[in-house]
Formats: structure tokens, sequence, C-alpha cells
């Protein structure tokens, strides 16, 4: 089953660079790197349902899927897929408490949609993204796992929603400056 879930933030220097390019909404800011789609997946949940006629599988209570060192953690999740001679997933839709982990790095938001087809993952609503004491915060961030750029925005929908009650539908982000000798 081919499953290129998600991501790996990376080095601190890239993070602290994209914090710079973040006075302008949307902000572009290359903090995922690439991911073995090739590895097996490995999953654990309270409940799995097969809907052959809907061609998904609803996964809940506390789903926990693994690949090549990557962790996706939700409280439900839904695989879209097609049967054409074997089984090919489209899209994954992780809702409740979504969280993304490798190598100690970690993103959130209440809702994921990872669209398999196209290379990208969405996440919605109070995101955030974490490396060490790196954070950046804001409403929504669109992951292309094909260039490894991100883009973070405060909104959620580009409406007039915002992502989290601090942000004010702005990106926010805190920064580890390295301690220099005067």
């Amino acid at each position: 089953m081919k499953l290129n879930l998600f991501l790996s933030l990376s080095a601190g220097t890239a993070i602290l660079a994209s914090g710079l390019l973040l006075l302008a909404a949307p902000a572009p800011a290359q903090v995922f790197g690439s991911h073995n789609s090739n590895a097996p997946v490995n999953f654990n949940a309270g409940r799995i349902e097969v809907q052959d006629r809907a061609d998904r599988v609803v996964l809940s209570g506390a789903v926990r899927v693994e690949q090549a060192g990557l962790v996706l953690n939700a409280a439900r999740m839904t695989v879209a897929y097609r049967n054409s001679g074997g089984i090919e997933i489209d899209r994954i839709d992780a809702s409740g408490g979504v969280t993304v982990k490798k190598a100690g790095d970690t993103a959130s938001g209440n809702v994921a949609i990872y669209d398999l087809n196209r290379r990208l993952i969405t996440l919605l609503g109070n995101v955030t993204l974490t490396q060490g004491t790196n954070r950046l915060s804001g409403g929504r961030v669109i992951i292309d796992l094909a260039s490894g750029r991100s883009t973070i925005d405060g909104r959620s929908t580009g409406g007039s929603s915002v992502g989290s009650p601090d942000s004010g539908g702005r990106v926010t982000g805190t920064f580890t400056v390295p301690q220099r000798k005067d």
C-alpha cells in the first residue's frame, strides 16, 4: 500500500531564514523535506470500517499511522482509494487533534488533507509547526512534497475566520537565536 504521508522539518537555519519571510501573508517557508513513500505503512485504530461500495476506509479511535519514522495521529481518518487491479490510495482526511511527527519535529492542526496524487498536505485550523524551540503558528499550511516547499498563512480558509484566537489572522512565530560572544 503506497502511503506517502507527511513531513520532516528541515534545519533550524531554514526555519530562521523563512521567519524573515513571514512579514507577508501567505508566506513561503521551506520547512519540509523528503519522505520515503515506498516504505511499508503500519496502522492501528480502535475501529476500522471498510466501505467497499464507496471505495473508502474509515479509521477511528486514537488512530496511529507510521511510515519510515513518520507518525500521524488523529481521532479519525478516512482513506479514499481506487481499486484498479490493486488498491491505490488517492486521499487521506484526518480530523480531531491531528499531529504529525518525525525525528523530533511536529506539525499539528485541527484537520489534515493529504492528496497523494498531487503530493500536497494541507493542515487547517490552529496550525503549529515546531522544531526544537522554534515555532510557527497560523491557520493553514500547505506542504508540497514534490518541491519540499511549505506555505503558511493566518487564515484557515482564506475567508474571514482566523487560524487561532490570538493570531488576528496572521502568522506568528518564535525563533531561537544562537548566543553570540561579544
